[in-house]
């Protein structure tokens, strides 16, 4: 019966565990902090399979994904693969990881200053670098370096022959931006630039020459490092 949602455990069941063992009344005694990654998406699963607890289900899917980003990249077919994770679980598990990502997201705060491609990669990973597909992203910037907005261009990759410039400088424009900053993931985790990022990079830096509007950098943003086009020379 793979993927289909399992009875409760028959060995040793949540409800029979030592009250500052079970993970909700652990959460509501003692706080979130005090829980496991495995007994906080115990939580949300809230039963395991025939032999497994909630936690130790859990705990079996963390070690197969290696950490939570893992658990973030898992499909729901993936998750359906495990005795006792139904449709309804795997949704709420994804859910959960991508509320998650959407806070660290927000918590990039808008009108931060660029003032080095650390800063770039600080701002757009938590919005792009645990994606398991391409996105392609434009900070446009005020004239003191600050982001007035972000704009993604893209999603699921794209050839630098397809790149609306006229697009990409009238949002410049409407934003009073003086210049934009490129940025894109590598879901590969590969951190040198294709030769279709070097030709969107040249057609963007060439149009916004004419309109006095400079491409400051193109970041090519991992899930833990970055590639700088202005750091390494080849913007």
């Amino acid at each position: 019966m793979q993927g289909k949602e399992a009875k409760k455990t028959k060995t040793f069941p949540i409800k029979d565990w030592a009250k500052d063992d079970k993970p909700r009344e652990k959460l509501m005694h003692k706080g979130q902090e005090a829980l496991s990654n495995a007994e906080l998406i115990a939580i949300l699963i809230r039963t395991g399979n025939h032999t497994e607890s909630a936690v130790d289900l859990s705990k079996r899917i963390l070690a197969d994904a290696k950490s939570l980003n893992g658990i973030g990249k898992l499909s729901i077919e993936k998750l359906l693969t495990y005795h006792g994770i139904g449709e309804a679980k795997a949704i709420t598990i994804l859910a959960a990881v991508e509320l998650g990502r959407r806070r660290r997201s927000e918590e990039a705060v808008p009108s931060r200053r660029i003032a080095t491609s650390r800063v770039v990669f600080e701002t757009m990973q938590p919005v792009i670098g645990e994606l398991a597909h391409e996105e392609f992203w434009i900070l446009f910037l005020s004239n003191s370096n600050r982001i007035a907005h972000k704009w993604r261009l893209s999603k699921g990759g794209m050839t630098g022959t397809v790149v609306d410039a006229r697009l990409v400088f009238k949002i410049a424009i409407e934003h009073n931006a003086t210049a934009i900053i490129l940025a894109h993931n590598h879901p590969s985790g590969v951190l040198y630039p294709s030769e279709s990022d070097r030709i969107i990079t040249k057609k963007l830096k060439a149009a916004g020459e004419s309109l006095d509007i400079r491409v400051f950098d193109h970041v090519i943003i991992t899930e833990n490092d970055y590639y700088s086009f202005a750091d390494n020379g080849i913007l």
